[in-house]
């Protein structure tokens, strides 16, 4: 599609005549007088926010619409909220509307009503991070693991049934993934998330890329007209100590609002990684210990101000940094056939690990009239930056302790730089036949890499050029897409969407003067139904078409090594995959939902073990190995079962079916998965609420792979004080330290290699939190204090 094509495809809605509008007004009230401050809330069909206000000292509001049918919310703290679908044809008085009372004074205590902790939407499921208390003073990547059908295992994030999954941050992408991602998400505070949404067929709006669908973590953005400031100190333990400092600040006043979290960490982990590698020879067993540094300090800032009552422009910045540095100790027995030890090689090493990065986004929000069309542009930039320095040394000794040689000495170095700009621009035009939205997106990503080997057994640094390469790597991305949606009745919504990604690639190796170029152009189409037929049962389907992009990373042809007999390597020739998604739900009374779904996966690719018998060497490939099938049945409940207990338990069962459609040396083996997870909730007292946390991963084998089982019980209790400002956590993580990876098997060209890792997942965490500022700043207008903002984050 040309530019100026394009440019007017996004500037269409400028041109349109605003349609005329109607008033819709009411007064709001308790049993006795009326309400000032109440949130009014219109929705669209779509049930985004399109328009809202607060009552004036009487209760009364006032607010022009368009022709059409709206759902409109009310709600005030400590008031039941009231809803209600209305269909607007002429100007409507909805009257006096009574609010009844939801909190119950027990002494100096108010229990008052929550978000419940999981709500389906058509197009997502959205899980309420803050009702769970386990993740008090832990991180963004911890949250993620506890929302329902998500599991992060071996540095991946995945939707259960789906594979990887790519993650937003207020819906912005985060170009990361794996380990580099993991320590991204360290940096954000648990205690600075609203929600989390599980978002497993992603709407046109969003990016193309990921199979396993997309997780958006949603920052809280500060209660209107007040200020905030919380600040958490923790210690966890396992068996070095961690100290953690958090701080989160919130102001929102009028037209202005601003927030500032700061994070700091400072410890250690002790990790272990077991291997047993059987080569034709005799049997490899290698033991590594390693003591790995946690300190890291990031912060966040964000800036929105109210240019009118119609434009927002606001600014956001985030800046992590982060050092893993790490001793490690790896011995390896060597065993003959006979089953006796024939030598011990003992690796000692030290990583000197970095990774940072700053992430900017300016944006701007503007209503094009009163009906709802709007306009919201985004420029983002992200640079992220790591290097990697490992030393290491590998022994060679007799049985019985007799050293015999220096196998082995060298340093890898290893730097890597990814720029990212994006420019979006994305528009709501809502209609009385279908609600429009459609927008376009240009993305130019860069990376630059280098892998240096010295080898250093002669107690001086000698470059190996055959080891060592510089490689460059861009991608460029333009997209266009369109969506609709359309509530038929008030039974049945419609959304069908397409997004149309052309992307162009080149990756460069300076070292082998070798270039591998890819264009590209692919529509993505998704379709959601969505089909209520009363209060107590619902149904839901959604399809969608996704690509999955090769990380940078993989893409580096050169060579890293883990230790002197163990190195992982890149594919600059690593081709993106392919999926479509088909996933159907059942929802009864909006606590129990029954998903089924079924991905076909073409073109995949992923981490293959394999081993060089010659050499007795352990390398680690990356290559587009597979088509897969995946499917499954999953059966959730979510609750308040009473006033004291609420319970969100899922039980799912998973398949697939695998085939190779590369020369990998090995035969696909499939079975069953049963995944459980249940997390449990009881108020103790007014004060005093507990969580017991279980889930349970039978052991299965998928294509290339057999993992074992992986259980873990968590226990975490709250006390609060001063009037709920004051909180103590105490948290005991995976009791029976069960929770880690455990018989990752494969066998690649005869040689079975099975893998363990724990990275102390069992610990206890002491935390505190104390909030403290002001809920009613004085204000001089009616009209939200963050409309505008509202909007914007679909709340």
């Amino acid at each position: 599609m040309k530019k100026s094509n394009l440019l007017i495809f996004l500037l269409l809605p400028l041109f349109c005549l605003a349609q005329s509008t109607l008033k819709l007004k009411g007064k709001v009230s308790n049993e006795t007088a009326g309400l000032e401050w109440a949130d009014v809330s219109v929705f669209n069909s779509e049930g985004k926010i399109i328009d809202g206000t607060t009552t004036k000292q009487d209760g009364s509001f006032e607010i022009n619409l368009k022709k059409g049918t709206y759902k409109i919310t009310i709600s005030l703290l400590g008031y039941s909220e009231y809803e209600k679908e209305i269909s607007i044809e002429k100007d409507t008085d909805l009257g006096i509307i009574i609010l009844k009372e939801t909190t119950t004074n027990l002494g100096e205590v108010v229990i008052q009503t929550k978000k419940k902790t999981v709500e389906q939407k058509i197009d997502r499921v959205v899980y309420n991070v803050e009702n769970n208390i386990s993740v008090t003073g832990g991180d963004a990547l911890t949250a993620i693991n506890t929302a329902p059908g998500v599991v992060v295992q071996n540095n991946v994030i995945n939707i259960l049934g789906k594979g990887a999954s790519r993650v937003m941050i207020d819906g912005r992408m985060i170009e990361l993934s794996g380990e580099e991602l993991n320590s991204y998400l360290k940096s954000i505070s648990a205690n600075d998330i609203k929600s989390i949404e599980v978002i497993a067929n992603p709407p046109a709006k969003y990016e193309a890329n990921g199979t396993g669908g997309i997780i958006n973590i949603i920052l809280k953005k500060g209660i209107r007209d007040s200020w905030k400031n919380a600040t958490t100190i923790s210690y966890d333990q396992n068996k070095y100590g961690i100290y953690t400092l958090r701080n989160s600040f919130f102001y929102n006043k009028n037209k202005f609002r601003f927030a500032f979290s700061g994070n700091g960490r400072i410890g250690n982990t002790n990790n272990t990684e077991d291997l047993d590698i059987y080569y034709p020879t005799g049997l490899w067993e290698l033991r590594d210990v390693s003591k790995q540094k946690e300190n890291s300090i990031s912060g966040r800032f964000s800036l929105d101000y109210d240019v009118s009552d119609k434009t927002t422009i606001g600014f956001q910045y985030l800046n992590e940094s982060y050092n893993p540095d790490m001793n490690s100790n790896t011995v390896i027995s060597i065993f003959n056939n006979s089953n006796s030890i024939d030598s011990v090689l003992i690796n000692k090493g030290f990583n000197n690990k970095y990774s940072g990065s700053q992430t900017y986004n300016t944006h701007l929000i503007s209503k094009l009239d009163s009906i709802g069309r709007k306009v919201s542009v985004d420029v983002d930039y992200f640079t992220y930056d790591s290097k990697f320095d490992k030393n290491f040394t590998a022994k060679s000794y007799l049985p019985d302790g007799t050293y015999q040689n220096t196998n082995q000495a060298a340093r890898n170095n290893s730097n890597q730089n990814i720029d990212n700009f994006s420019l979006k621009a994305d528009f709501e035009y809502p209609m009385k036949a279908v609600n429009l939205s459609y927008g376009g997106k240009v993305s130019f990503v860069k990376s630059n890499s280098d892998v240096f080997y010295y080898n250093t057994i002669s107690g001086s640094e000698v470059l190996d050029p055959n080891q060592s390469n510089v490689f460059e790597y861009k991608e460029n991305n333009q997209a266009v897409y369109l969506n609709g949606n359309k509530k038929i009745n008030d039974k049945i919504s419609v959304q069908l969407g397409f997004r149309l990604e052309n992307t162009q690639t080149n990756g460069y190796s300076a070292t082998l003067d070798q270039e591998v170029k890819n264009d590209y152009l692919k529509l993505f189409p998704s379709l959601y139904l969505d089909y209520q037929l009363n209060d107590n049962h619902g149904f839901n389907f959604t399809y969608g078409k996704r690509i999955n992009r090769p990380g940078f990373g993989l893409l580096n042809p050169f060579r890293s090594y883990i230790n002197s007999n163990s190195y992982s390597e890149g594919n600059p020739f690593l081709r993106p995959s392919f999926s479509n998604n088909f996933d159907f739900t059942y929802s009864f009374k909006k606590n129990l939902r029954t998903n089924i779904f079924f991905n076909k996966n073409t073109n995949g690719y992923g981490v293959v073990f394999t081993s060089n018998p010659e050499i007795n060497t352990q390398i680690v490939t990356r290559e587009n190995y597979f088509d897969e099938s995946s499917f499954g049945i999953g059966e959730s409940y979510s609750a308040e079962v009473t006033n004291w207990f609420e319970t969100q338990t899922s039980v799912y069962l998973l398949g697939s079916k695998t085939s190779f459609i590369s020369n990998i040396n090995a035969v696909p083996s499939n079975s069953a998965q049963v995944y459980f997870t249940t997390e449990n909730s009881f108020s103790l007292s007014e004060t005093t609420k507990l969580q017991l946390e279980y889930f349970y991963s039978s052991p299965f084998k998928k294509g290339l792979y057999e993992i074992g089982y992986m259980a873990g019980l968590n226990i975490a209790i709250r006390q609060s004080f001063l009037k709920n400002n004051l909180q103590l956590t105490f948290l005991v993580n995976d009791i029976f330290n069960t929770s880690y990876l455990k018989d990752y098997k494969s066998i690649v060209n005869g040689v079975v290699q099975v893998y363990s890792q724990n990275e102390s997942n069992r610990f206890v965490r002491l935390s505190a939190t104390y909030n403290f500022g002001n809920k009613k700043i004085k204000v001089q207008e009616r009209d939200f204090g963050n409309k505008e903002e509202k909007k914007r984050t679909g709340k």
